[in-house]
C-alpha cells in the first residue's frame, strides 16, 4: 500500500474528521443549488458582460461585501465555539434563502432586496468556510494537514459541481423561470438544514477555540477590530512561512483574476474566440479538472519538494504556460492553459490553507483565515478593476498575457529566494509526511 493510501485512510477514518466532512459536503453541495439557482442574476455570464468594466462591477458586487465583514467575522470565530458557528451558519443560511426565494418570484433576480440577500448568503458562506478551515487541525493529524487539505477541497469542490449539476436537472421540474428558480433556491435551504442537523451532532467544543475570551464582552471585541487584524497580521509576521505563503497566494490570485477576466471576454460574442458560455464552459471545466488532479497530486508532491518549493513549481510552470498557450489566443490552446492554470490554483491553496494551519496559533486562526479570505476577494477585484483600463473589449491582448506571465515568474522568484533564506529556527514546514 503507498504512503498516499496509508495517509488518507488514517484521515478518513478518524471519525471526528469524517463528521467536519459531513457538514461540508452537505454545505457546499447546497452552494451549488443557490449558485445555479442565482443563474439568471449572475453578473458575469459572458452573453452579457460586455466590457471588463462590466466584469470588474460584477465581482466587486459580488465579492467586497465579505471583504467588509471577513475582519469582523474573524473575531467571531476566534470567539465562540466553531462548531456553533457551523451549525448557527447552516441555519441562518437556510433562513436567508426562504425569504430570498418568496421575493425572487415576487420581484424578479435583479430587484435591490433580492441582490441583497444573495450577497448577505455569499458572505456567510464563506464565514462557514473560513470556519472548516479553521476547525481542520483539531480533527486530524499535523502531519496529516496535506492530505486532509487536498482531500476535503476536492471533495467539497465536487460537492458543489453535484448541486450545481443538480439544479440543472431541477429546472427541468421546476421550469426555467424565476419561479423554478426559487423553488431550487428552497431545496438549498433545506440541504442547508441537514448541513446544520449534522454540525449539532458534533461535541461542542472539539472544533475550538481552545481558549476563547469568554470574559471580554463582545462589543468591545467588535470595537477592536483594527487592533485584532493588526494584532493577527502582526502573528502572520511572526511566523514567516505563514507571512509568505499569504503574499505569494495574493499575488497568484491577482494574476490569476487578469486572466479569467480575459478569458471572460475572449469569449463573449465579439470576443477574439467568441464562443460564448458554451465554450467558457469548456474552459471551466478543464480548470476544474486541473484543480481536482492538484489534489491528487499535491500529497506527494510536498512529501518530497515541501510545500513551499512545490508552490514555487507550480507558480513557475503557470508562468510559462501562460505564455505559451496564452498568446495564440484560440480555443485549443485556451484549454491547455486553462487546465495548468487550474492546477496552479488549487494546489497553492492546499499548500497555503496547510502553513496556515500548521503555523498559526489556534486562538489567532479564525482571524487569520477571514483576513485569508478578504486578501483573496480584494486580490481578485483588483485584478477585475486593472483589466477595465488593461484590457480591450475582445480580451485579447499580449501585453496583459505577457504581464500575467512576468506575475507568476517573479512570484515564484521572490518566494523561492524568501524560502531558501528562511530563519533556520523556523518550525519545519507540513509536508505529508508517511504516517
Amino acid at each position: 500500500m503507498s504512503t498516499d493510501t496509508r495517509a488518507l485512510r488514517e484521515v478518513v477514518g478518524g471519525a471526528d474528521f469524517r463528521s467536519l466532512m459531513g457538514v461540508r459536503v452537505c454545505g457546499q453541495f447546497a452552494d451549488g443549488l443557490f449558485q445555479a439557482a442565482l443563474f439568471s442574476a449572475v453578473f458575469f455570464n459572458p452573453e452579457r458582460a460586455t466590457s471588463a468594466g462590466q466584469a470588474a462591477a460584477g465581482f466587486a458586487t459580488l465579492l467586497l461585501p465579505y471583504s467588509v465583514v471577513g475582519p469582523f467575522a474573524g473575531v467571531f470565530l476566534d470567539r465562540w465555539r466553531r462548531q456553533r458557528v457551523l451549525l448557527a451558519g447552516n441555519f441562518v443560511r437556510a433562513a436567508v434563502i426562504v425569504v430570498f426565494a418568496t421575493l425572487l418570484a415576487v420581484l424578479g433576480p435583479t430587484s435591490p432586496p433580492v441582490v441583497a440577500l444573495a450577497l448577505l448568503v455569499v458572505s456567510v458562506n464563506r464565514f462557514v468556510l473560513s470556519g472548516l478551515s479553521a476547525a481542520l487541525p483539531h480533527v486530524v493529524a499535523q502531519r496529516l494537514l496535506v492530505t486532509a487539505n487536498s482531500f476535503s477541497t476536492t471533495v467539497g469542490a465536487g460537492a458543489a459541481a453535484a448541486g450545481g449539476a443538480t439544479a440543472v436537472g431541477l429546472r427541468l421540474v421546476f421550469g426555467e423561470d424565476d419561479l423554478g428558480a426559487s423553488r431550487t433556491a428552497l431545496v438549498a435551504a433545506a440541504v442547508y438544514v441537514t448541513a446544520g442537523v449534522l454540525a449539532a451532532r458534533i461535541a461542542p467544543a472539539l472544533l475550538g477555540p481552545d481558549d476563547p475570551p469568554v470574559h471580554e464582552r463582545l462589543r468591545f471585541a467588535l470595537g477592536g477590530v483594527v487592533r485584532g487584524v493588526a494584532e493577527g497580521a502582526r502573528h502572520v509576521c511572526e511566523h514567516g512561512p505563514a507571512a509568505r505563503g499569504l503574499a505569494a497566494i495574493s499575488a497568484h490570485r491577482f494574476f490569476y483574476g487578469l486572466s479569467f477576466v480575459a478569458t471572460l471576454l475572449l469569449y463573449t460574442e465579439q470576443g477574439a474566440v467568441g464562443r460564448g458560455f458554451a465554450g467558457l464552459g469548456e474552459v471551466v471545466v478543464v480548470s476544474v479538472v486541473g484543480g481536482l488532479l492538484a489534489a491528487l497530486v499535491t500529497p506527494a508532491a510536498t512529501r518530497r519538494l515541501g510545500t513551499q518549493r512545490w508552490v514555487v513549481l507550480v507558480f513557475g510552470c503557470a508562468a510559462v504556460v501562460e505564455v505559451a498557450f496564452g498568446l495564440p489566443f484560440t480555443h485549443g490552446p485556451l484549454l491547455v492553459a486553462a487546465f495548468f492554470l487550474g492546477f496552479a490554483a488549487q494546489a497553492s491553496k492546499i499548500c497555503v490553507d496547510t502553513l496556515l494551519q500548521d503555523c498559526v496559533e489556534d486562538d489567532y486562526r479564525g482571524r487569520v483565515f477571514s483576513f485569508y479570505d478578504t486578501l483573496f476577494n480584494v486580490s481578485f477585484v483588483s485584478a477585475a478593476a486593472a483589466s477595465a483600463v488593461l484590457l480591450p473589449s475582445d480580451g485579447k491582448s499580449v501585453l496583459v498575457t505577457v504581464l500575467i506571465a512576468a506575475g507568476y515568474a517573479v512570484t515564484a522568484l521572490v518566494y523561492g529566494v524568501l524560502t531558501a533564506r528562511r530563519v533556520a529556527a523556523e518550525r519545519p514546514e507540513p509536508v505529508g509526511r508517511a504516517v
